[in-house]
């Protein structure tokens, strides 16, 4: 959808209208949609975090206002914001706790900080669960009344939806999905969490870079080498182009890491029996456009259906997300909207 997105024309528009927000360690993704979930605007700012979550936040303001009149429409128009935010959290505090990709940000208040610096009430989630709704209300999961979402990326995200309803937990931590354990093996794979064994450690994309960087220093053979010697740099992209071509190791570092998802997800599905598990992130080697996707998707549906249950195997549908890069800023909105509408038909 990033490459080719369409807005509609605000005379075509829903009201009433609610403005996201997908906070990221690079980048901070705004748009504005309208009450089926319809885009009418998109820009995209530098986080800059170095600067200070103060700074980022006024900035983040300023993009919701911008946005708002890219839409052609005024700022009273939009009832609430959301706002997708990575790392630790504590959600009804609306604070950051520790958040890794956005050091010196401990503590901070972000939600009524954003609140006070675009003048409206502001819905606080994590990322991955906005994103998960995006895909619910308007994307991949739009048929669906409950699901898993992973995005694969330097480490593994989840959100998880059963009809409206967010799973975030107790204590916030609610959907942590990356962090399932799927070796119990003294020697397992160390996570980024520090904790040994958990899917993040065999399937992230800091997973993939590792394990081939323990292959090709092992000796084995493959054509990534001549790459590397020439200066490129070792990335999943890098492993899913010498795969296209035929490198053996390559393809099979591609097929193991969807056989550890497809060993996640048997565990997520045992414990929610959602409808459907969505993939989306930047790792999804091509996904359904690409062959070499479409391979890793059938290898994790193997690896599932090996694993789980007859009814399961027959009924849970695994597929990619659709609403790509979008689907953040999308389901932030879509969480505002829900709480909008919830609070207008709450008891007075």
């Amino acid at each position: 959808m990033s490459d080719q997105r369409q807005f509609i024309p605000r005379e075509e528009a829903t009201p009433p209208f609610f403005a996201g927000v997908d906070l990221g360690g690079t980048n901070i993704k705004v748009g504005v949609v309208d009450d089926r979930g319809r885009p009418l605007s998109w820009l995209s700012i530098p986080t800059r975090p170095g600067r200070g979550p103060e700074d980022a936040t006024r900035r983040m303001g300023e993009a919701v206002r911008r946005a708002v009149r890219k839409a052609g429409l005024k700022l009273d128009q939009v009832p609430r914001v959301g706002l997708g935010s990575p790392g630790t959290m504590d959600i009804p505090a609306g604070k950051l706790v520790k958040p890794v990709n956005l050091r010196g940000w401990d503590d901070y208040p972000i939600r009524d900080r954003l609140s006070h610096h675009c003048q409206r009430p502001v819905a606080f989630v994590n990322d991955a669960t906005a994103a998960a709704y995006g895909e619910y209300w308007v994307g991949s999961g739009r048929k669906f009344h409950s699901l898993v979402m992973l995005t694969l990326g330097t480490g593994i995200g989840c959100g998880i939806i059963v009809g409206d309803l967010l799973i975030e937990g107790e204590n916030s931590h609610g959907a942590e999905c990356g962090h399932v354990i799927i070796s119990s093996a003294d020697d397992a794979r160390w996570c980024g969490c520090g904790q040994r064994g958990h899917l993040e450690a065999y399937a992230s994309a800091t997973a993939v870079i590792k394990r081939t960087q323990e292959a090709l220093a092992a000796g084995v053979e493959s054509s990534l080498v001549a790459r590397l010697e020439t200066g490129d740099e070792l990335t999943p992209k890098l492993v899913a182009e010498e795969a296209e071509g035929g490198d053996r190791l390559a393809l099979d570092i591609i097929l193991d890491t969807a056989k550890y998802l497809g060993i996640g997800i048997v565990t997520l599905v045992h414990a929610i029996d959602p409808t459907g598990v969505l993939l989306g992130g930047a790792m999804t080697f091509g996904g359904k456009d690409s062959p070499l996707g479409r391979r890793f998707l059938a290898r994790i549906k193997q690896e599932f259906r090996a694993r789980t249950f007859e009814v399961l195997a027959r009924r849970t549908k695994i597929d990619f997300a659709s609403l790509g890069p979008d689907a953040g800023y999308i389901g932030a909105a879509g969480i505002a909207r829900l709480q909008h509408h919830h609070s207008a038909l709450a008891p007075r």
